[in-house]
């Protein structure tokens, strides 16, 4: 029998995990909305915001069944019913409660393993103890700043460096490229990282002035790597093409001078497969969909991503 697997998209992007698992070649068995049982391949596809490995099916003669097997496997446990709604209310108020409350930012992920379940069939329930997020759905649901920052772009890189567990620090030194209004730039600035702001749109004056912030006017194109011979984390929030943009990042990766990278891919169209892949591409690096992401995805690579990998390696190996 194959190995399954349980991939759920992102809110409103089912039809780009469900393109993508096509193109992987990896066989779906059921969807329901965002939820779908599929064959486990080798591939990991970029549309999938939490992934269930190694699903079981469980047998159960009721209600009270159900939660005393889930129970006697861990202790916590989330939904993600794809059907028989009243029966996974009634299984939910019958299992250990959990409190999801919103994340604040600079505290660490959930320690305790999250578990996932679902109803196949009134007396048919899946589940896996092997799921890549901490968080129910792989949605993390922050403590907001709504003061500070110009905009919600912010939560890109909030959210980034809570998955992997690796933040700025003190003293780095950022470039953060098209980086009106200026979100990204503050949250450097907020890690008391030395940032250079490009764009030819000003960043708010409010940001310009903050101690460790440099802005200048100009497109995130026109730096030469060679003018920068280290930079411990470069930016990218800007609205261009992938092509282009996969062009600025090699001329940067050649240079070899920047430790991490940071990069919004935003996507144009339906046919995105080809500009997908000339990221997933590059070695040593991960792309993915944050929960705060539209229609883009997020690319890192240097140390943030050796401490994304190695995390999510201690993750499935104590599970």
């Amino acid at each position: 029998m194959e190995k399954m697997c349980v991939y759920i998209a992102p809110r409103f992007f089912e039809h780009e995990l469900k393109k993508e698992l096509g193109y992987l070649g990896i066989p779906i068995h059921t969807q329901y909305g965002r939820f779908f049982y599929c064959e486990q391949k080798n591939a990991q596809p970029v549309w999938a915001q939490n992934t269930w490995y190694n699903p079981k099916i469980l047998e159960i003669s009721s209600i009270g069944d159900a939660c005393k097997k889930l129970k006697a496997i861990q202790r916590n446990w989330h939904s993600c019913p794809i059907d028989f709604f009243r029966r996974v209310k009634l299984i939910e108020e019958k299992l250990p409660p959990i409190h999801f409350k919103s994340h604040e930012y600079g505290t660490a992920c959930p320690a305790s393993n999250l578990g996932a379940w679902t109803l196949l069939s009134p007396t048919s329930l899946l589940y896996s103890t092997q799921t890549t997020s901490a968080f129910p759905h792989g949605e993390v649901n922050f403590m907001e700043n709504k003061e500070e920052p110009p905009s919600r772009a912010y939560l890109k890189l909030w959210e980034i460096f809570t998955l992997c567990d690796y933040y700025p620090n003190a003293g780095d030194n950022a470039i953060d490229l098209g980086a009106c209004p200026g979100g990204w730039t503050w949250v450097m600035a907020k890690h008391q990282a030395k940032v250079l702001a490009i764009d030819k749109a000003e960043i708010m004056p409010e940001i310009q002035n903050m101690p460790t912030v440099t802005y200048e006017s100009k497109s995130g194109f026109s730096l030469r790597p060679q003018d920068y011979p280290r930079i411990d984390w470069l930016l990218s929030d800007m609205a261009c093409y992938p092509p282009r943009l996969y062009e600025l990042t090699n001329k940067w990766l050649e240079k070899g001078s920047v430790e991490n990278f940071i990069f919004t891919i935003k996507l144009q169209g339906e046919d995105t497969k080809e500009h997908i892949d000339l990221f997933r591409n590059i070695k040593n690096s991960t792309l993915l969909h944050l929960s705060c992401n539209k229609h883009e995805l997020t690319w890192i690579y240097g140390k943030i991503q050796k401490n994304f990998q190695k995390k999510l390696d201690n993750k499935m190996a104590n599970n």
